[in-house]
């Protein structure tokens, strides 16, 4: 029969319609706990490459016959061996172009809803890293949120809708991927904001993220409003998008909070946490729609694709909310926090503009899950 390759493009979009699809993933074990492509309804089976050196025929059972398998390895080559093999005993397999290496890549532009004034918000989601990027449309001008480090993705959207990137934020100095947004600005002659208490060690020029500041996008009546919102970093800032959306960046998402101890502080900021969860957010409309910058889960994807959720539902529903005695929050939070997210340290000196890794030391800084919630 036929080997097929498969792109990370391909699967995106099996996971955001809900498709079915049987994964033979021949990385070894940890590497395949750790992080693993998933989809609602993907199934896996784990074997090792070197376990099916000497013949493919003992696990062939164990894979359905009324699904496509897709082959998976880190980089391609494995899973290309593996697919072969499969594929001389009669059965139609695809392999991972690129492997885990592009499926970590891969970004794929969502639309959340309409804006004021004919605006568009679009959500650009990372599916192999948990990383979620905005850009606001309105009248031939673009703001970009917490974009990654693929800055041609963007370039290319806004192109593709014919609007002028005018405005690149960053609502705090990321320590789980390599940020694009300064790129981004000094490609476009965008203005690029970060939060200054945040910024303290950068080495180069930006524009002060302030509480409160609005910029206006195109020229209508859309505005995006900067909430000041610390916890996860202490100058961690949210968004208001036109009245409707709340961009948390890594302080709330969907199923969990944010971690405060990616700076080694987290005694001093799990209070700074409490405080914009238990009373800035609770001060706000509850039917705002929360956009965070992350998720964990594939629980947390809705039909759509899209990773949102009403505010006054997160108050329901997210534990993380509903911690009425500090004591207890402080404790659950900083006793409870999950393994560091890989390379942040470097990370964030990157986004310090402190060193200037290449794009292959890049990708290994960023192989892995995302690891910036409490849940």
């Amino acid at each position: 029969m036929t080997v097929y390759k498969m792109t990370a493009a391909q699967v995106a979009r099996k996971v955001i319609e809900n498709k079915k699809m049987f994964i033979l993933d021949v990385r070894n074990h940890n590497a395949f706990e750790d992080w693993k492509i998933e989809g609602h309804q993907f199934q896996h089976l784990n074997i090792p490459y070197f376990e099916l050196l000497d013949g493919v025929d003992e696990i062939l059972p164990k894979i359905p016959t009324d699904q496509e398998l897709l082959v998976v390895c880190a980089k391609e080559g494995s899973s290309v061996m593996i697919a072969d093999m499969i594929s001389q005993t009669g059965r139609d397999v695809y392999y991972l172009e690129g492997g885990m290496k592009s499926w970590s890549m891969y970004l794929e532009p969502i639309k959340v809803g309409d804006l004021t004034g004919g605006g568009e918000l679009y959500q650009f989601v990372r599916l192999g890293k948990g990383c979620l990027s905005y850009m606001v449309i309105s009248e031939g001008e673009a703001a970009i949120i917490d974009a990654v480090r693929f800055t041609d993705v963007f370039i290319n959207f806004a192109k593709e809708k014919n609007v002028t990137i005018k405005h690149v934020f960053d609502t705090h100095l990321h320590a789980d991927h390599i940020s694009g947004g300064r790129q981004i600005a000094e490609i476009t002659g965008a203005t690029y904001y970060l939060p200054p208490k945040d910024a303290e060690d950068v080495v180069f020029g930006y524009t002060a993220l302030e509480d409160e500041l609005t910029v206006q996008i195109g020229a209508s009546q859309l505005e995006v409003g900067a909430l000041y919102s610390p916890g996860h970093t202490i100058g961690s800032t949210s968004f208001i998008v036109d009245g409707k959306y709340l961009l948390t960046g890594d302080i709330l998402f969907i199923d969990s909070i944010g971690r405060p101890d990616l700076a080694g502080k987290a005694e001093d900021w799990v209070g700074d946490l409490r405080e914009t969860l238990y009373r800035r957010y609770r001060e706000l409309a509850e039917d705002l729609i929360v956009l965070p910058a992350h998720f964990m889960i594939i629980d947390e994807i809705n039909e759509d694709g899209t990773v949102a959720k009403r505010l006054g539902d997160l108050f329901n529903e997210n534990h993380g909310l509903n911690i009425a005695d500090e004591k207890e929050f402080r404790q659950t939070v900083t006793e409870h926090l999950p393994p560091q997210p890989n390379a942040y340290q470097q990370i964030r000196q990157v986004n310090m503009g402190r060193v200037t890794p290449d794009d292959e030391e890049q990708t290994e800084m960023e192989i892995g899950p995302n690891r910036c919630a409490v849940r």
